[in-house]
Formats: structure tokens, C-alpha cells, sequence
């Protein structure tokens, strides 16, 4: 793969990305306008890219409730754009979807094949996009899906947890929705394969083993002890999500079935506690 170009630049799986690939060139929204087709023409066309990484996408979850408009542009009308883009330049492009695209009732791990049913406005978003690259793109795309995205860099929810853990008494994490955590790292190496192979089709990425929010928050303050990034450990209590009420539901299992991508993929897929101690260490 000759070049290279990660629409975003400030968020997790973009800075990832630049670190495994620094020659990459990162285009934020001050750089590149990808809600106009025009605009996405005119910065990429000097570029000549081989392939497009999509980090970039309305991600405020609950904020999507009541924000429709935006969350359409940025999620459909702008995956269209480049879409459209790629189609007509031959260059392959890697979109990153997520875990609500599914209604979360099932109870065992979404298959790649399974309907999609978002709940929310967020996940009708993303679900609109990913049709738009499959119907314009269908040969030259690969769409990853993940869930629980997490970085050293960037706010997410191991370094709030960690914060919170060194400032409150107690802390209570919702322990009845179920998923897996990513780290955004590992995420990268993926997209960066897909990018470079050319790897068409639709995959599920996320770490392997499945947890709890609660689960996940032990284990953060566990190893923040352990690696001297807490100084005194805090009480943290389950609570059910109805003690937690948000404007967009949130899927009640979300795990993601990974079976086409160790057929497909070489980037090793780790477990997410191991991942999450490496990524740690990052922060020691």
C-alpha cells in the first residue's frame, strides 16, 4: 500500500493508526470537509490515495437522541461521500461501524449475518452508513465493527474510571450490559490490514472474552493498583441500568462473534484483559 489517508485525527483509533503507520496522512475536520463531496475531491485528489480508513463518525451516543440532523450527515451522508470517492477513484476504503447495529436481545455472539436492529439514533446512523458502503462499494470495502473502544489517548471510559476511582469514595457501574472491550491499538493493526490487503467484507473486531461495565471497572482498579496508577482502592457496587437512565438505550448484549475475522485476518486477536494491562502500562 503506497498511501495511505485516516479521515480523523484527534480521536482514539485515528491516533492509533498513526502511530502504526506514521507516513499516514490524517485529515481532521479542520483539514477536510467530508460532508461535501467537492471538498473530499479536492483534498484527496492531490493525495492519490490507495485506500481510505474512516475513523472519523457522530459518536455522542445519547446527544444523538435529540440531534438527528448531524448524526445522519456525519454517519450516512458523509460515508456516502466517500464512498462515492473511492468508487470513482479505485481506492479501497475500511469504514468503522459498531455494536448498535444490533438490538442487544440476543443473548449469544452476533454473527457478521445476523439482522441489524439498532435501538437508537446512533446506531440507525451507523447502520445507514454501513448500507451505504455496501450498495455503492460493495467489491473495494471492508467494514469493521467493534465495541468498547478505549486508548491511552483520548477520553473514554478506563481513564474516567480511573479518574473517578482516585477522586470519589465509591463508585457504582452498571452491571448488566454486556460486551467486550477494545483497545484501540489492536483495532488499528486491523484496519490497517484491511487497508493494505484490500480485504472486502463485513467483520466484527473487538477483544476476546466477554464482561460487564462492572467487570470491566474491577479490573481497571485492580491493575491501577497494581501498577501504582491508584493509591487506595475505592468500593464499587453493581447497579442495574435502570438506576442509570440515558436518552438512547443501550444494547443489553452486544458481544460480537469473531469467527470470519481469525479466518480472515492475521492481527492476533487478545483477550481484553490483557489488552487492557498493556494498554496501562502505556499510561505508567
Amino acid at each position: 500500500m503506497k498511501k495511505l489517508v485516516v479521515i480523523g485525527k484527534s480521536g482514539q483509533l485515528a491516533w492509533e493508526i498513526a502511530r502504526l503507520v506514521p507516513e499516514a496522512v490524517c485529515l481532521g475536520r479542520d483539514d477536510i470537509d467530508i460532508t461535501s463531496g467537492e471538498d473530499i475531491a479536492a483534498k484527496l485528489g492531490p493525495i492519490n490515495p490507495d485506500a481510505v480508513i474512516n475513523a472519523s463518525a457522530y459518536t455522542a451516543v445519547d446527544k444523538a437522541e435529540s440531534d438527528e440532523e448531524n448524526a445522519y450527515l456525519l454517519n450516512q451522508t458523509a460515508v456516502a461521500n466517500l464512498a462515492k470517492y473511492c468508487k470513482s477513484n479505485n481506492v479501497f476504503l475500511v469504514h468503522v461501524s459498531t455494536d448498535y447495529v444490533f438490538n442487544g436481545e440476543k443473548g449469544s455472539p452476533y454473527t457478521v449475518d445476523d439482522a441489524i436492529e439498532p435501538q437508537g439514533m446512533y446506531g440507525k446512523t451507523k447502520a445507514a452508513g454501513e448500507a451505504e458502503v455496501t450498495s455503492i462499494l460493495p467489491a473495494a470495502s471492508a467494514i469493521l465493527r467493534t465495541s468498547w473502544v478505549y486508548s491511552s489517548h483520548g477520553n473514554n471510559f478506563v481513564k474516567t474510571m480511573l479518574r473517578l476511582m482516585a477522586e470519589k469514595p465509591q463508585l457504582g457501574v452498571i452491571d448488566d450490559q454486556i460486551g467486550s472491550p477494545t483497545w484501540a491499538k489492536g483495532l488499528a493493526r486491523a484496519c490497517v490490514e484491511a487497508a493494505s490487503h484490500r480485504t472486502a467484507g463485513v467483520y466484527h473486531w473487538s477483544d476476546e472474552g466477554v464482561c460487564s461495565w462492572y467487570d470491566f471497572a474491577i479490573a481497571i482498579q485492580q491493575l491501577g493498583l497494581e501498577k501504582g496508577l491508584l493509591q487506595q482502592a475505592v468500593p464499587v457496587k453493581p447497579i442495574p441500568s435502570s438506576a442509570y437512565p440515558t436518552p438512547a438505550k443501550r444494547p443489553h448484549y452486544s458481544v460480537l462473534d469473531k469467527t470470519l475475522t481469525r479466518e480472515t485476518f492475521t492481527s492476533p486477536l487478545n483477550h481484553w484483559r490483557e489488552q487492557l494491562s498493556a494498554m496501562m502500562d502505556e499510561l505508567v
